[in-house]
This record gives C-alpha cells, structure tokens and sequence, in this order.
C-alpha cells in the first residue's frame, strides 16, 4: 500500500491533539512562557485505577511503555513541545513533530524507574492473573525523563509517567512554573508553584494553578486556580468517542493528527536502548500495592527532575457537588 493510504491510529491522544494545537497557537498571552526561561518542567501523565483485568497475557508481551509511551503519550508530548508550524498543512504540523524528537535523546536507565502492580485486599496482583507467567518482570508502571536539545527546551526536563492499578483514573499534561525569584511573603508555602494543566480525561478541562487572596480582612492566602472545565462551559450534547473522530478523519483525508512513518522512527530511536536494557533485566521492577499513587523511586526521580509536588491542593471537578 502506499503510504499515504495506511494510517496508524491512536486513541485517546487524539481526542485531545485538536485541542493541544488551537490552545497554544492562537494564545499569545503563552508565547513568551512557553520555554526553559518559565517553565520548570512538564509532566505528562497517564494513569489507569484498574489492573490487566483478565488480559495480562496480552500486556505482558509489551509492557506499559510499548503500550501507551512509545506512541501515544509521545503524541502529546510532540504537540506541546513543537514548534508553531508554518501552516496547518498536514505535513507542516507533522514536519514540527519530527523535527522536535530529532532533538529528544534517547530515554536512559539512569532516568528511568519502573514497577508492577501486587494486590491489595480483594483486588489482585499483576502475577495473579492467571495468564501471566508468575516469573514475569513485566513493567505495569514506568516514569522516564526526557530532554531536549534545542534553544526553547534546553534544561526543561519532559517527563513521561504511566501505570495501571493507580490511585485514580486520569491523564493531564502538568506545566509547571519556575517560582518567584523574589518572594515577599515569608510565610507563603516554599512548594507552591504556579501550575497549567491540560486534563485529557476523565474530565476534559483547562486549569492555571495559583495563589489568591482569602476574602475578608486578613492577609491570608489560598491556592486556587483559573478553571475551564469543558462541559460546564461548552453545551456538550453529544461528544464524539475517539474512535468516532479518527475514523472520520480517515474518511476525510486528514492526515493532521496520524504519525508519519519518520516520526514513528524518530520516537522508536527515543525508545529502543531503553526497553532493550529492561527486557535483559538491567532495571529493578520495584513493587507498589494496587491503588498506589505512585512509587518512591519514581518520587525520587521527579524530584530529581525539579518537580515539587504540593500537597495542599488538589484539583476538583467544579460539575461535582462536593
């Protein structure tokens, strides 16, 4: 077949890649944030709160990075981090994209941490399922820190975080803020940094982490954030599935959102030393309990990476009554 007529489809990444482009484009106000200079790093997360479920004989020939980091999670990752194409030509956006993981290099040992998933009460482990070898050393978990070699990027660590048998269900890309050179209030929490996140799911919103003023007479402070979540703001009747939006893409013959076949050789190249190193057992599989949300290793490298995690706030989905 010719290769403008084979397409490689990804789900849930392009449920949200629209979304990606229209919000960092035409949203100048980002610009000039959009870089090293600003921002700390990024976090990209996939995470599922439910085990293989019966089909570990399947996920055990991959893995969780064959699985979803490889292809879909660096679809994400090459949207955010591209540069503005020079048109919203297909092959334009999908130049961007190659260009970008040119200059990613390979994921390392030493930036890498993965685990597997063991049971919790009446949930089981990943080596109860009986369609995995019970000697299996499959990673159901995996975090791995990428950097990129160009003038927007350079010392902006990506890091790409993803398991099953998690705390919740959720995928977001987290852009968090370098703090404030200069801080005039002694007693504001030294953890707090201003945070944007994209939330793919479960819920799709838009949020801008940050701290405001307590009504009333004092001067106390409280983290808040700027919201844009879609089905409070948008009248959503009928939400097309993922599937729904590729396969009509297909019969358009948009090619906006598919990989081209360098870019899947480009993020392959990312990836291979990596998965080969770990299926010749070069890195511990460190164990989590079912409903983890997360592993101390992987605590340890985000850390290492420059991210702070702030544990005072927690986003809340404004739809919900609390």
């Amino acid at each position: 077949m010719k290769i403008n007529c084979t397409v490689l489809i990804t789900i849930w990444a392009k449920k949200w890649s629209k979304h990606c482009l229209i919000f960092d484009l035409p949203n100048s106000v980002f610009e000039p944030l959009w870089s090293s200079h600003h921002i700390s790093n990024v976090l990209i997360t996939f995470k599922e709160d439910f085990g293989t479920q019966g089909r570990g004989g399947y996920f055990d020939q991959f893995g969780i990075i064959r699985d979803v980091m490889q292809n879909h999670m660096m679809q994400i990752f090459a949207l955010v981090a591209m540069e503005p194409p020079v048109t919203l030509n297909a092959e334009d956006i999908r130049d961007e994209k190659v260009k970008l993981l040119r200059s990613v290099q390979p994921a390392t040992l030493e930036d890498t941490t993965i685990g597997q998933y063991t049971g919790k009460g009446n949930e089981p482990g990943y080596l109860d399922d009986k369609t995995v070898p019970k000697d299996s050393k499959t990673p159901t978990y995996a975090t791995t820190l990428f950097h990129i070699k160009n003038k927007r990027w350079n010392g902006c660590p990506f890091i790409l975080k993803a398991g099953k048998a998690l705390n919740e269900k959720k995928i977001e890309v987290r852009i968090q803020f370098k703090a404030s050179p200069f801080n005039l209030y002694q007693d504001l929490d030294p953890t707090i940094r201003n945070e944007l996140v994209l939330r793919v799911g479960p819920e799709e919103a838009i949020y801008l982490k940050m701290v405001t003023k307590k009504p009333g007479l004092t001067n106390e402070y409280e983290v808040s954030e700027l919201d844009l979540t879609y089905k409070n703001r948008f009248e959503l009747k009928n939400i097309p599935d993922a599937y729904e939006r590729l396969i009509l893409d297909v019969l358009r013959g948009d090619h906006n959102l598919f990989v081209r076949n360098d870019e899947l050789l480009e993020a392959w190249r990312i990836f291979t030393p990596l998965l080969h190193a770990i299926d010749k057992g070069a890195l511990d599989v460190e164990k989590y309990e079912f409903g983890a949300r997360s592993t101390p290793k992987t605590d340890e490298l985000l850390k290492k990476a420059g991210f702070v995690r702030h544990s005072g706030y927690t986003w809340k989905d404004p739809s919900k009554k609390q």
